[in-house]
């Protein structure tokens, strides 16, 4: 009886055994998977934020000495020597056609920086954001005929409405900074073609190269404006520190994310930027905003959310791969 008892217990302990380690493995399985996305999440809030407090800082500091114009020039111009640096790209430069494409992907960087600075002298820096995110969201629905895309096209453009200066709301915003904003989105999407051309190259090499060019487009912008200010202590001190938080740690940032994680949910985590910077100006700038333009931003953000979150796992490649890649890493 007592061997026959033993056999018994034996028999049924084995699968209990199992039973355990199974869930032993299952928790194990689950807290690495709560760790993982833990990682990449903050590593995107830190790009997001650090991004936007390095613009809040150029906005407050350098916009009185050297104005949005010498700004620009300062901020891309150290930036491109950080990122020169860092990533020294004369090792293996490209080849000559992946060079004349970061070219023109260079220009059109410079000019959104350029826009987007311009915007910033009398918008607030959440509506900037928010306006300018209208160019990676449009690349990223252009050509779906998908009836659920159609429903993130109308909340994007519920929200425009709320803050371009239309109708009775003229003059709720200025007209001029609403249009260098607008120019910054078209540029922005046009930096997200051109980017998608050199995907193939790291992106560490085609961003330094990209931002090498943006610098040589705005600098004469910033020298005719600002002239010799823009040499001065003062200026290059705090200019060399917008440069390593608005690119060099973003950047770097959202890398890591980006090996982590799958495109799809990069896209959609990188769309709370807008609200990350009406936060950050609320808090750094002072920058107060209505009702409705906080709406607008919401509004924004889920089209952007939505767009990215329904993206067919087929289409991600092609269509929104365009947005995780390039739209994340656009250095403003």
């Amino acid at each position: 009886m007592g061997a026959s008892e033993s056999c018994v217990r034996g028999a049924k302990s084995e699968p209990e055994r199992a039973a355990r380690r199974n869930t032993f493995s299952s928790m194990s399985s689950q807290r690495a998977f709560s760790s993982s996305l833990w990682f990449p999440f903050l590593a995107i809030l830190g790009a997001v934020g650090f991004l936007g407090i390095g613009t809040s800082w150029a906005k407050a500091s350098l916009f009185p000495l050297v104005g949005a114009q010498g700004t620009t020039a300062v901020r891309v111009g150290l930036s491109a020597v950080v990122l020169l640096l860092v990533w020294r790209p004369w090792r293996r430069l490209p080849g000559r056609a992946e060079l004349r494409v970061i070219a023109c992907y260079g220009v059109a960087l410079g000019l959104m920086n350029l826009a987007f600075y311009m915007a910033l002298r009398t918008l607030p820096f959440g509506v900037a954001v928010a306006i300018e995110f209208s160019g990676p969201l449009a690349v990223a629905l252009y050509g779906s005929r998908r009836p659920v895309d159609f429903v993130w096209v109308l909340l994007a453009v519920a929200g425009l409405a709320l803050l371009l200066p239309l109708g009775q709301q003229v003059g709720t915003l200025d007209p001029v900074g609403v249009g260098f904003a607008l120019l910054a989105a078209v540029c922005w999407a046009t930096y997200i073609v051109f980017g998608k051309r050199v995907g193939h190259v790291p992106a560490g090499l085609s961003v330094s190269l990209g931002l090498a060019v943006a610098a040589l487009v705005v600098l004469p912008v910033g020298v005719a404006h600002a002239g010799g200010a823009l040499l001065s202590l003062p200026v290059l001190g705090v200019g060399l520190g917008v440069a390593i938080l608005s690119s060099a740690v973003p950047i770097s940032l959202e890398m890591l994310a980006l090996q982590r994680l799958p495109k799809q949910a990069f896209g959609i985590m990188i769309s709370m930027e807008p609200a990350v910077a009406a936060v950050l100006a609320l808090v750094l700038l002072g920058e107060r905003l209505s009702a409705a333009q906080w709406l607008a931003i919401a509004l924004i953000m889920a089209a952007s959310i939505g767009s990215a979150a329904t993206v067919r796992s087929t289409a991600a490649p092609q269509r929104f791969r365009k947005v995780a890649d390039a739209a994340g890493m656009a250095p403003r």
